[in-house]
């Protein structure tokens, strides 16, 4: 009796059967929202307040050396519209970016299909490309600077030995931003390969079969079967190196400090140049905040142009 207190059953009945219904159903509650409040916390506290606050101090002349803070305006903005330098450093972004996304997306597609191709040196193709993803970035500068080095460097020696004339590679403005992005290149090109051999993996080989009963070679199965099935797995990569790119930062700074003659110095880097170096954190603010925006334009007109090309 006291079961029927708490929950009470009909059996209903028709043309397909009959069954038990549960009608006394439980109230929703609030327990999901405990598991997600220290997310959200974290998120409000480190993200969201943040945002808030840099965008006020764009109205301000606040600066790191300290000193009484005063309201500006759009003075910082203004400024941000008209400074050279700043569309200077943007080029050197886009140039960084246009160089290294075509190359991060096609050698990590070309490695995923060694490695799914390659099945006895799978184990060893996969260590090999991922490892210096897990790398520092500290040590893969150090890396790339000691065979970047013309007088003792590997790349130079070799050419010596070639017959070659050696390049100033990290030194010349003509080969300093292509020398970072075969270095970005070799250091986060795992990343996009992993995505690539797990989507690869998860194709039916019942499909390769099929083709291959048909007639259809490897590269044929390869242009008909994989590429067209790995357009979604395209897209993110896409995305994610594109955004990637134009945050270039730490490599760059490390290899070159943007130099030669401020050849590789990137967006961020004058970001970081104008408020940690200069001490004008309310005009590095605005300065952020429009290449945030730019970056944000640039995803939803990539994702945009993708959406287009399945539909």
């Amino acid at each position: 009796m006291s079961e029927r207190t708490h929950t009470s059953r009909v059996q209903g009945s028709g043309a397909a059967g009959s069954g038990l219904v549960d009608v006394h159903r439980r109230p929703a509650t609030w327990t999901g929202l405990w598991y997600v409040l220290p997310f959200l916390a974290f998120y409000l506290l480190f993200l969201v307040w943040p945002a808030i606050v840099g965008l006020g101090y764009t109205f301000t002349d606040r600066s790191l050396a300290g000193g009484p803070v005063s309201f500006i305006g759009l003075d910082n903005w203004n400024e941000t519209f008209t400074d050279r330098a700043l569309y200077e450093s943007l080029w050197n972004t886009l140039v960084f970016t246009v160089l290294s996304v075509p190359v991060m997306v096609l050698l990590a597609l070309g490695l995923a299909l060694l490695t799914d191709h390659a099945r006895r040196l799978g184990w060893f193709l996969r260590f090999s490309f991922f490892a210096p993803f897990v790398l520092p970035v500290a040590v893969m500068a150090l890396m790339w600077e000691w065979m970047y080095n013309p007088s003792l460097g590997l790349f130079n020696g070799i050419l010596g030995r070639l017959g070659f004339e050696g390049s100033e590679w990290l030194f010349s403005e003509n080969t300093a931003m292509a020398s970072v992005v075969i270095a970005t290149a070799w250091w986060q090109v795992g990343f996009n390969y992993l995505l690539y051999l797990a989507a690869m993996q998860s194709i039916p080989k019942d499909v390769y079969e099929a083709a291959a009963i048909d007639g259809a070679g490897a590269w044929q199965r390869i242009g008909r079967i994989t590429l067209p099935l790995l357009f979604r797995t395209t897209v993110l990569i896409t995305i994610l190196q594109l955004i990637g790119s134009l945050r270039v930062f730490e490599q760059i700074y490390l290899m070159t400090g943007g130099g030669p003659n401020f050849a590789t110095r990137t967006v961020i880097q004058y970001i970081y140049d104008s408020g940690f170096v200069g001490l004008r954190i309310g005009l590095a603010s605005s300065m952020a905040y429009v290449f945030m925006v730019l970056i944000i334009i640039a995803s939803v007109a990539q994702f945009r142009l993708f959406s287009r090309k399945e539909a």
